[in-house]
């Protein structure tokens, strides 16, 4: 079980602490405390999840070995009042059953968890909220929202938007986690606990 850190405790390691040694924090990463040094929480912006969940597109794949998917373009947002991130990806389609490549597109949304072994910030369960097609593919959209959420399982479930440096979890000593994870309108913030 993980507490905060105590108010006493802060005092005193704020006492031993210097100036020079004790800023071990990514600059691109915000770090919010009630006494210098020792934050209570990280922020990283809606950017920075922008950055990392690009990297992993575009993506080609089949799915139900019916569909040739490839997804592109993501754009993230955040949608603080389910606490989720979303992302909605362009979708180029393709199937012996129909002449012509479908566009549309996908949204998808998903919880935010935190994974130990590799200190991250991973998306959890993604699901897809909406997903849009154009002209004669209407009629399959029951298909192709089954293929996206596939891959969105596949493909982004799990996937580090965000990890800590090992610097950034340890102060004079003291090793701390992530705790409360919450989206915000164009952040999300973690809360540090120690362990």
């Amino acid at each position: 079980m993980t507490q905060t850190v105590a108010p006493k405790r802060r005092r005193f390691l704020l006492a031993g602490l210097t100036g020079a040694g004790a800023l071990a924090l990514v600059p691109s990463v915000r770090a919010a405390s009630i006494f210098p040094f020792i934050p209570d929480h990280y922020d990283f912006s809606r950017q920075q999840v922008q950055e990392a969940v690009a990297r992993k597109f575009p993506l080609q794949r089949t799915a139900s070995q019916i569909f040739d998917v490839v997804l592109a373009n993501p754009l993230v947002g955040m949608a603080p009042e389910r606490n989720r991130v979303t992302v909605r990806l362009d979708a180029r389609l393709t199937t012996p059953f129909m002449p012509n490549a479908v566009n549309g597109a996908f949204t998808l949304s998903s919880q935010l968890a935190y994974d130990a072994a590799s200190r991250s910030v991973i998306l959890l369960s993604p699901t897809v909220d909406d997903s849009r097609v154009t002209g004669e593919a209407a009629q399959y959209n029951q298909q192709i929202n089954a293929a996206g959420a596939l891959i969105a399982t596949q493909f982004l479930d799990r996937y580090p938007i965000y990890t800590f440096k090992p610097e950034q979890l340890q102060f004079a000593g003291v090793n701390y986690e992530p705790g409360t994870i919450t989206v915000l309108t164009n952040a999300i913030r973690v809360q540090i606990l120690e362990k």
